[in-house]
C-alpha cells in the first residue's frame, strides 16, 4: 500500500540476568513497539497534499480530514509530524497546499532533509488509494495515538506505584486523574498553546458580551453581586467567609440553585448537612415555605404539600444540581465525586461546605494551617482541571479573620465576607439586611453589596425583591 519507510529503533532495556525476579522476564510495554500505523499516516499526509488547493475539486476532503481534529502530535513518525505542521501553517496562511509549497516551507525551516526530502512527499501521494477516504485514515491515526496515550498513562501509574512515593490518597489521586484524562481524550498529546492572534476573535466576542451587559459567568443569584464580579468564571474560586450561624451555607446553596436554574451543572458537597437537610432548604427557599414547617411533625398544610409536589415536577426533576455528603471528609472524596460528575454530565459549579472540615492525610507531618492551605490549593487546581467554578466556604473566627490559613484568600479570585448587622444586635435598624463584602475581586472593584435575609425561608434575596 505504501512506500517502505525505514524502521525506527525501539530496542528496550537489556534482558535481565537469570537471577532476576520472575516478573521481570515477562514482556512489558517498554519492550514492545507502541501501536502505530505508518501506512495510515502516509495516507493522511498524501490525502492532504492531494486536496489542499482551494481550486481543486477534491478540496472538500481537506476539510473533512482536519475536522477529525487530527494534530501533528498524533503521528507516530516524527517526519509526518513535521510535514503535518507545515501543511497546517500553509493552510492557516491561506496558501495552497501541494508537494511544491510544502517542500518549500520545510526547506525554509530547515526540516526538508529530516523528512526524507521532497521525494518523500511524492511517495506519500503515491501511497494514497483515494483522497476521499482521508478522514477515515485520520481516524486510524488518532486511534493509534490514543492507545499510545493510554499506555503512557498506565506506565506513569506503574512507575509511581513501584516507587513507593506518597501515601495511599496520592496514589488514588494519580490513578483517578490519569483515568479521567484517558476517558476525556488523549493525554499528553497537546498542541502548542495558541498565539494571541488566534485568541483575538474569541476575545472580541467575550468583550462584546461584557460591554452589552450580558452575563459572562454563572450567576450568584444576586444582580448587584453579578455586576461587580461579572459572575462566576470557570477555572476560578470564590471564597464565601462568615462566622458560624450567619448563613454562609444557605447563601452558597442559593447560589448553586440559581446557577443550576440557568442550566449550569452544579454539585453541592456538604460536610455538615445531610442530603435531606439540603433538600429541605431548597424546598423552603423555592416554595416560600417556612423551614420549620418542613422539619416538624404536622407542619405542612394542604397547600404546603401541594407546593412540595409542584416543586418536584417543575424544579427537582429538571434541576441539574447534585448534592453530595461524602462518607469521609477528605479532599480526595470531593475531587473524586467532582470528576465523576464531570465525566457523567459535565460540571460547571462545585460548592464545598466548608474548607476547614476537609481533611488531608493525617500521616503527613504538617500543621493545621498547612493542611488547610493544601485543601485550598487542591480546590483551585480542581477548578482549573475541570474548567468549573468552585465556591469554597470558610469559617471566620471571632475577630472576623479567616481561620488557620491566608492561603484560602490567596488562591481565590473573589473573596466575599458575609456580615449580618442584626446577628449581635437584634434591635439593629438594619435588621434583616446582610452585607456581602467583596474584599478581593480579580474581575473588578471591591464593594459592599446589601441583600435581604429571609432565613425563615432559608434564602437571601436582592433588596428589590423584598
Amino acid at each position: 500500500m505504501s512506500t517502505t519507510i525505514p524502521s525506527q529503533s525501539h530496542s528496550g532495556p537489556a534482558r535481565p540476568d537469570d537471577d532476576s525476579e520472575p516478573w521481570d522476564d515477562q514482556p512489558t510495554a517498554f519492550t514492545r513497539v507502541p501501536p502505530q500505523d505508518l501506512d495510515a499516516e502516509q495516507s493522511v499526509i498524501g490525502s492532504l497534499l492531494l486536496s489542499g488547493t482551494p481550486s481543486s475539486t477534491s478540496y472538500r476532503y481537506f476539510g473533512e480530514i482536519t475536522d477529525t481534529g487530527i494534530s501533528a502530535e498524533e503521528y507516530y513518525r516524527p517526519a509526518h509530524q513535521m510535514i503535518h505542521r507545515a501543511i497546517c501553517t500553509l493552510h492557516a496562511a491561506r496558501e495552497p497546499v501541494d508537494p511544491v509549497t510544502v517542500a518549500a516551507a520545510l526547506t525554509e525551516c530547515g526540516e526538508i532533509n529530516k523528512v526524507g526530502g521532497a521525494s518523500y512527499l511524492h511517495a506519500c501521494i503515491q501511497a494514497v488509494p483515494t483522497a476521499a477516504n482521508g478522514a477515515q485514515y485520520a481516524e486510524i491515526v488518532r486511534a493509534k495515538a490514543y492507545r499510545r496515550a493510554v499506555i503512557e498513562s498506565a506506565q506513569r501509574i506503574l512507575q509511581y506505584a513501584y516507587s513507593e512515593e506518597g501515601d495511599e490518597a496520592e496514589v488514588r489521586e494519580l490513578v483517578e486523574q490519569q483515568l479521567t484524562e484517558i476517558i476525556a481524550g488523549t493525554p499528553g498529546l497537546q498542541q502548542a498553546p495558541p498565539a494571541v492572534g488566534d485568541l483575538y476573535l474569541d476575545y472580541i466576542a467575550d468583550l462584546e458580551k461584557i460591554q452589552e451587559g450580558r452575563q459572562v459567568g454563572l450567576t450568584y443569584g444576586f444582580a448587584d453581586l453579578d455586576m461587580v464580579t461579572s459572575g462566576m468564571q470557570p477555572g476560578n474560586v470564590t471564597v464565601v467567609a462568615a462566622q458560624s450561624g450567619i448563613g454562609k451555607s444557605t447563601l452558597a446553596l442559593n447560589a448553586a440553585v440559581a446557577a443550576a436554574k440557568t442550566g449550569a451543572k452544579a454539585m453541592f458537597s456538604s460536610l455538615e448537612m445531610s442530603s435531606t437537610e439540603l433538600m429541605q432548604k431548597i424546598a423552603a427557599a423555592e416554595g416560600k415555605i417556612a423551614l420549620h414547617h418542613l422539619t416538624h411533625k404536622g407542619g405542612l398544610t394542604v397547600e404546603g404539600w401541594e407546593t412540595v409536589r409542584r416543586l418536584g415536577v417543575e424544579l427537582f426533576q429538571t434541576l441539574p444540581l447534585r448534592v453530595y455528603r461524602p462518607d469521609g471528609a477528605s479532599l480526595w472524596d470531593i475531587t473524586s465525586a467532582a470528576r465523576a460528575c464531570a465525566r457523567a454530565d459535565g460540571l460547571d459549579l462545585l460548592v464545598v461546605d466548608y474548607v476547614q472540615l476537609v481533611e488531608v492525610e493525617q500521616s503527613r507531618n504538617i500543621t493545621r494551617e498547612q493542611a488547610v492551605a493544601s485543601v485550598s490549593r487542591g480546590l483551585k487546581n480542581l477548578a482549573v482541571e475541570l474548567d468549573c467554578h468552585v465556591i469554597a466556604l470558610s469559617q471566620l473566627n471571632d475577630d472576623g479573620l479567616m481561620r488557620e490559613s491566608r492561603a484560602i484568600k490567596n488562591d481565590a479570585s473573589v473573596v466575599i465576607k458575609v456580615e449580618r448587622p442584626d446577628a449581635d444586635d437584634p434591635e439593629s435598624p438594619r435588621a434583616g439586611e446582610v452585607d456581602l463584602v467583596v474584599e478581593k475581586n480579580r474581575f473588578g472593584p471591591t464593594a459592599r453589596v446589601t441583600v435581604a435575609a429571609q432565613l425563615h425561608y432559608s434564602r437571601f434575596v436582592d433588596m428589590a425583591q423584598t
